[in-house]
Formats: structure tokens, sequence, C-alpha cells
């Protein structure tokens, strides 16, 4: 983890699900974000490749670190994701968020999801594409104690 407590952080810190999974927050302040997850064995389908759910999951663990990072609740309205590339048994995939615009209660990021490895002379390859429309909740909803 990158040290820093921002509101991201601190959602993070209280994420069982993506935590449970082996992502780690890597930076996340200014409407930008970073994660990574190794693709373990539970994380592959029956065609030997990482389950796009998965992919699909770590990138949006870093739009919602991203979008959170300015420090009111923010959420999910909506995500769409192109899928470029396989992941494979092993890979570590580092998810990168960056805030595209933002308005009112409602904002616009990209994430791209990449190999953590050089794998040619453009450097690492590209997994997948996300984008993430977010809203800002009026009233949060109080977590579980």
């Amino acid at each position: 983890m990158d040290g820093g407590s921002t509101a991201a952080h601190a959602m993070f810190e209280a994420d069982a699900a993506s935590r449970g999974l082996g992502i780690e927050l890597v930076s996340a302040g200014g409407g930008r974000a970073v994660a990574r997850m190794e693709i373990g064995p539970a994380m592959v389908n029956g065609h030997g490749i990482a389950h796009g759910g998965y992919v699909f999951l770590l990138a949006d663990t870093a739009f919602a670190l991203a979008c959170n990072s300015h420090g009111p609740v923010t959420v999910a309205a909506g995500a769409d994701v192109e899928f470029v590339a396989p992941a494979r048994l092993g890979d570590v995939l580092v998810a990168t968020a960056r805030e595209r615009a933002r308005w009112g209660r409602s904002g616009i990021y990209d994430v791209t999801v990449h190999r953590d490895a050089p794998d040619g002379p453009d450097g690492p390859a590209v997994v997948a594409e996300f984008r993430g429309r977010s809203r800002v909740l009026r009233d949060p909803v109080p977590r579980p104690r």
C-alpha cells in the first residue's frame, strides 16, 4: 500500500471482497488510483485463462478507489469493459484508473488493466479497457458495525 490517507484508503481497508481476492492498493489520490492482483488457480476458467469477472473486479476496484479519492462517498452508476487479451494463471495484473471528467455528482473514469511485465517493444500487454460512470451519494449508507 502507498501509505496515503485519502477517503479511498479508508474505503479499501473496509473492502473485504477486494482484499480477500488479494487485490493490493498501490496508490490513490486526486482522481487516480493503481491496484494490482495476481491471477490464482481459483480465478482461471475452463479455457485456462483468467475469468473475465476477476479482471472486471480488479478494474472496478481501481475505479472505486479513484472516484472515492476526492472524499464524498461515490458509487458506480455503470461500467463497461472491453477484454483485449487473455490473462493467465500467475500473471500479475495492474489496473490504472484516471478521472476523465467530473461534474455535479457524476464522473467518468477510464481504467487500463495490463500485465505487470514487459511483453514487447511497446511495454506491458493491455488485458482490458474499462470505463466507469460514478455518482456521489447524497446520503451515504452507514457501514455495518
